[in-house]
């Protein structure tokens, strides 16, 4: 027999639910507890403990729906940018960070010297500028709002001229002309779409010429019969022709040694008017678009309506500032994780995969290590394949897909790949400090 709602709520373990979770919530869970009891009754199944498992029903459903739908995962597929599960893991100093601001007030739009209002826009200026050279910098919610706003506020109602092999789609189906459109800006296409000269943009300059936009193909690489003008070559002409020019490198990579990703350092050094890109991908720190380039240009976007649409919060400038500062003294390669993983030689991932492997063998599990690829991930470095040591994991009686799955319930869930029938984890995008978390998972649960 089914108890009553009221007899349930004074048992103990119900009080404790009702404590934590509210009465309200809890007498909701309970009466959808008892009410998928009763059909399971009605199956035929026989319960002898209906208020036992009543409770436990209700305890499940309140603790799932407390969890939220947002949930932190073990990347264990080697893609470091992965941007189906958060794309950059941030450094623990902007944890910290961001733990100190955002837990009380903080001078987000205040200016301390002045005892006055002040500007957000400034926030994280002086390190980008320090960093990259530029004479400033802004900063927005991501690098579409940032390729947005520079498109409305330098060049609405005139034209833009870029490569035809630069109109680029990325994720989520964001698209160069798309942004282009909503800018109110007019796509001029030179060029083909494997062949572009010099010639084709001095060509298409007019009166009506706002900017020479260059985008850089971080998530593609065209290859074979196919030029481009250097980034000097097309700053020359601009220059030459009184045309700015800007450049979208997306990646937003400030170290000069991943291979095939330009620097924003570099791009400005080669005179380049405004670049824009993102701080979640190589830079490794939170979603945030971020412009650097001339004070002029600057000013301009920062005094655009466009902008209190596009800014960024506390949080974001908080996140982006101890990041960008372990850049500024040279520690980002070993405390920025994104840069600590992709950095990480294949030696120093065989020896952890090695001591995980020995330990889920004594658990019980089928365990070998191979020789594989980690990718750099984000719609970065297309083609840039990392060395590494996966873990090949196996279970009697059950299939890759089944084992991938179980992975996934785990609390929390493991992320792996399946190559070829083998569920294999890649610790070069597990944190160093969840290695005995993912053994005492697997162990736990073998």
């Amino acid at each position: 027999m089914i108890p009553s709602i009221e007899a349930l709520r004074q048992r103990d373990g119900v009080r404790a639910l009702e404590s934590r979770y509210g009465a309200e919530a809890t007498v909701k869970a309970l009466r959808a507890g008892a009410e998928r009891l009763r059909a399971r009754i009605g199956a035929g199944e026989h319960l002898a403990q209906p208020a036992e498992a009543i409770e436990t029903l209700a305890g499940d459903a309140l603790t799932r729906r407390s969890r939220g739908s947002l949930r932190p995962v073990i990347n264990a597929t080697g893609v470091v940018l992965h941007t189906n599960l958060g794309r950059a893991p941030l450094a623990d100093v902007a944890i910290a960070r961001v733990s100190a601001v955002a837990a009380g007030y903080s001078n987000l739009e205040y200016d301390l010297e002045l005892g006055a209002r002040g500007s957000r826009t400034v926030h994280a200026e002086s390190l980008l500028t320090s960093i990259t050279s530029a004479e400033a910098a802004v900063v927005v919610n991501n690098n579409a709002a940032a390729a947005l706003l520079i498109l409305s506020g330098i060049a609405a109602g005139r034209d833009v001229v870029i490569s035809r092999g630069e109109l680029v789609e990325i994720g989520g189906g964001f698209r160069v002309p798309d942004i282009m459109r909503l800018s109110g800006a007019v796509l001029r296409e030179v060029g083909t779409t494997n062949r572009t000269r010099v010639t084709d943009y001095t060509a298409a300059v007019s009166p009506a010429t706002a900017m020479f936009l260059r985008v850089h193909p971080s998530n593609f690489r065209i290859e074979g019969f196919t030029e481009r003008p250097s980034l000097a070559q097309l700053v020359g002409i601009a220059r030459a022709m009184h045309v700015p020019v800007v450049e979208d490198i997306g990646s937003g990579c400030l170290l000069d040694d991943i291979r095939g990703e330009p620097s924003v350092q570099a791009s400005i050094a080669a005179g380049v008017d405004l670049v824009c890109f993102s701080g979640d991908k190589l830079l490794g720190g939170p979603q945030a678009g971020i412009i650097v380039g001339r004070q002029a240009l600057i000013a301009r976007l920062r005094s655009h309506p466009l902008m209190r649409a596009i800014r960024a919060d506390k949080v974001t400038f908080a996140l982006l500032e101890a990041t960008l500062a372990e850049y500024a003294s040279g520690h980002a390669a070993h405390t920025v994780p994104v840069q600590r993983m992709l950095h990480a030689g294949a030696d120093e991932i065989e020896a952890r995969a090695q001591a995980v492997a020995d330990q889920l063998t004594s658990a019980g599990w089928r365990v070998s290590l191979m020789s594989g690829s980690s990718a750099v991930g984000g719609g970065s470095a297309p083609g840039l394949e990392l060395a590494t040591v996966l873990v090949a994991l196996e279970r009697d009686g059950q299939s890759a897909t089944d084992t991938a799955r179980w992975l996934r319930s785990l609390d929390p869930p493991v992320i792996a790949r399946i190559e070829h029938d083998r569920v294999l984890l890649d610790l070069r995008t597990v944190l160093p400090g969840q290695d005995d978390l993912l053994v005492s998972l697997l162990a736990h649960d073998s």
